[in-house]
């Protein structure tokens, strides 16, 4: 893949999101809307493009890189929990611990890693994307959810599980992997319905992350070096330990950029939410998202040019 490309898809994607931030400026977007938006893009638009990225003929080779895919998406996790964990699982505030472990561990796989991936690489981009997709909401509803909920009843195990066994995504993932095996294809007027819905999904996410960004406000005593060191990490070291990983599983081609640009994106915006549901100062949650998103439109391309060396 031409670093270039990857680069004019980044600024591309960047520009997407200041008509999101415009948007927001202007009014034009409430929270109400922002939110309804929302879960269309994750009820009806990705679950429409990962589908259809899985209606392609059965092929014994792609689905064995696949696997190797998944396999290196769990060990790469486990690594970067571990590393989080010890270097950040000593700070006394624990509003900033829980931030810091879980903004540096899981990356905007969903709103920004399938789009830029669906536009570099199409659905055979897609198709591998859904394994680190997969790996993120698996462990993002345990272990990520369990770092804000420390000492909360096992009841709270069930509604996880939950979580993740009707997140629409993983219900994509699991009917796209019939649809393959099977050699599946929907039929003409539902597959091109599929099509249009699948098209709006980068745009839509782009202006809604940039809608988002347009509510930040950064102080400069919310930049504790613990938050530049999760930066550090989310955008910069964790995307070479997993390009480490998936070479060391001969993984190559679309499947080995696709995972590592997965790998690459900024802190999840889910890093807020579950701050809130905490109950704690949502100020660091955002100052990390906010700044990881906005410096990634330089550290993907350099994550990229270094896995080149």
């Amino acid at each position: 893949m031409a670093l270039g490309q990857l680069t004019n898809q980044i600024v591309l994607m960047f520009v997407l999101m200041l008509v999101g931030v415009l948007i927001n400026k202007l009014g034009f977007m409430q929270a109400q809307t922002s939110n309804d938006l929302t879960n269309i893009l994750l009820y009806i638009v990705s679950p429409c493009l990962i589908i259809g990225a899985f209606e392609q003929h059965y092929s014994a080779s792609r689905m064995q890189q696949l696997m190797l895919v998944c396999v290196g998406t769990f060990i790469f996790y486990i690594i970067e929990i571990f590393i989080s964990k010890i270097a950040f699982g000593r700070i006394s505030n624990i509003n900033l611990r829980r931030i810091t472990q879980y903004g540096s561990i899981y990356s905007n796989a969903g709103f920004m890693g399938v789009p830029l991936t669906s536009a570099l690489f199409g659905n055979s981009g897609v198709f591998f994307a859904v394994a680190s997709l997969a790996g993120f909401n698996i462990f993002s509803w345990t272990h990520g959810v369990s770092l804000f909920k420390t000492g909360k009843k096992t009841t709270d195990r069930w509604q996880n599980f939950r979580e993740i066994i009707l997140n629409p995504n993983i219900v994509a993932i699991f009917v796209g992997l019939l649809f393959f095996v099977a050699s599946f294809q929907l039929p003409g007027p539902a597959n091109e319905v599929v099509k249009y819905i699948s098209s709006i999904n980068t745009p839509l996410s782009m202006i809604i992350i940039g809608n988002s960004l347009g509510n930040i406000k950064i102080n400069r005593q919310l930049v504790d070096w613990h938050l530049w060191l999760a930066l550090f990490f989310r955008n910069v070291l964790f995307p070479m330990i997993a390009i480490m990983v998936l070479q060391l599983l001969t993984i190559s081609g679309v499947a080995l950029y696709t995972t590592v640009l997965m790998a690459a994106c900024p802190a999840a915006g889910l890093v807020v939410l579950f701050t809130l549901q905490a109950y704690g100062d949502t100020s660091p949650a955002v100052a990390l998202m906010s700044l990881s998103t906005i410096l990634s439109l330089v550290t993907i391309p350099l994550v990229f040019a270094l896995m080149k060396i």
